[in-house]
């Protein structure tokens, strides 16, 4: 059983089933995800219910409720030989709890970020898995040190960003090459001469509601400044347009369905809401600006309790885990700092300052680096079958 609880988690959910079916062509597998794991052949007992703060959790509480009954149902009568959670942990402690119970194995697979807060949670981890699999460097010296079996696998986002350059006809080093540009934009129906600007307003429907309004204003203001760019939002799987129906946005914009790597491989500039686009976008090498809006009880909150300095990706990776690192950092707008007048003023800046530009891709570059020769999904299937030696090689096949 595979466990996510929104949309990037699924996405790992999704790339995970494949190499089971890779390796066990007759396996079965269960799960909480969405549109991509059941795509992958995922059997799914529920669909994601993300939430993201305080007043966000409280509205999905009852779907939430009803999640856990039908994976515990899921427990009792398809009875999986592992169960893999991953990250989501205010309700997959919970779920590993309770297949503990019943003598599940349990692999935890992408850490929560004990790093940034709530660090007690690292002893309740070693008491309700059996093994961690982290994507973030750092992660794993930090779980050796309490004596919890966990090995950095590297980052999922490399499989699915090889995949698509496979896909394309290209090896993963043309990443950001101007054919490879050129492609992407063509398959988006966008102009291959013209430059693009892609925004990325998050994958939950409260970000897309607290950020679409602004981003939407940029769009406006940077159409104006820079009449050739062209701009394209790339919807997230789980999100339907209804969200993006009210929005007036220029008029050399396309709304696409999915396609986010696409289109992160057609920019020049990005405009993310914090989040996992924010390593797409650094992997694949896009200059960015990153912004971010929070209820204000929830920020409130959190700028008590978080013990990091930036919320961004691939700012905490240059800030914990890049050696040759410049100092420059990846310009994050949060709460009232995310106005229209800051991201075009930034966004602005990547565009008209080659030297500005060339320094942040040096950056991301760095951050590439971290994951190269890592085949995350790959590695999960195989610590899975370790957990399950006694069964021989098909050991992931139910009837």
């Amino acid at each position: 059983m595979i466990v996510a609880g929104e949309s990037s988690g699924e996405l790992y959910g999704a790339l995970l089933a494949e190499r089971l079916r890779d390796r066990s062509p007759g396996v079965r597998i269960l799960g909480v995800g969405g549109v991509r794991m059941a795509a992958a052949g995922v059997e799914l007992v529920a669909t994601i219910a993300s939430s993201f703060g305080v007043t966000e959790a409280i509205r999905t509480l009852g779907t939430i409720r009803k999640t856990f009954a039908k994976v515990f149902e899921a427990f009792a009568t398809f009875t999986p030989q592992v169960v893999v959670l991953i990250d989501y942990p205010d309700f997959n402690f919970r779920v590993a709890r309770e297949a503990r119970k019943r003598g599940i194995k349990v692999l935890y697979y992408v850490s929560p970020q004990v790093w940034a807060w709530r660090t007690g949670r690292i002893r309740t981890i070693g008491k309700i898995v059996d093994r961690m699999a982290v994507i973030l460097p750092f992660e794993a010296d930090l779980y050796h040190r309490h004596g919890i079996p966990c090995e950095f696998v590297g980052h999922p986002v490399l499989d699915e960003i090889g995949a698509l350059m496979q896909e394309m006809g290209y090896a993963p080093g043309a990443l950001g090459a101007p054919e490879v540009k050129a492609d992407a934009r063509r398959m988006l129906g966008l102009a291959p001469d013209r430059p693009v600007l892609t925004v990325m307003p998050g994958s939950r429907p409260h970000e897309v509601r607290r950020l679409l309004p602004l981003m939407a204003e940029v769009m406006q203001e940077m159409s104006a400044r820079y009449p050739g760019y062209q701009f394209i939002i790339p919807i997230a799987p789980n999100l339907g347009t209804a969200l993006f129906g009210a929005q007036r946005f220029p008029g050399a914009c396309r709304l696409v369905q999915g396609e986010s790597l696409k289109a992160l491989l057609a920019a020049d500039a990005a405009l993310i809401a914090s989040g996992t686009s924010t390593l797409q976008a650094g992997v694949i090498g896009v200059p960015m600006a990153v912004v971010y809006k929070l209820s204000p009880l929830t920020y409130l909150i959190g700028k008590r309790v978080v013990k990091v300095r930036h919320i961004s990706l691939v700012n905490i990776l240059l800030d914990t885990s890049v050696q040759e690192d410049s100092g420059l950092r990846i310009k994050e707008l949060l709460q009232r700092e995310a106005s229209s007048d800051t991201i075009v003023q930034e966004l602005s800046r990547i565009i008209d300052d080659a030297g500005y530009r060339d320094a942040m891709t040096a950056q991301l570059r760095a951050i590439r680096r971290l994951f190269l020769g890592r085949k995350a999904s790959a590695r999960v299937a195989e610590i899975m079958d370790s957990l399950v030696p006694q069964a021989g090689t098909q050991r992931f096949c139910r009837t």
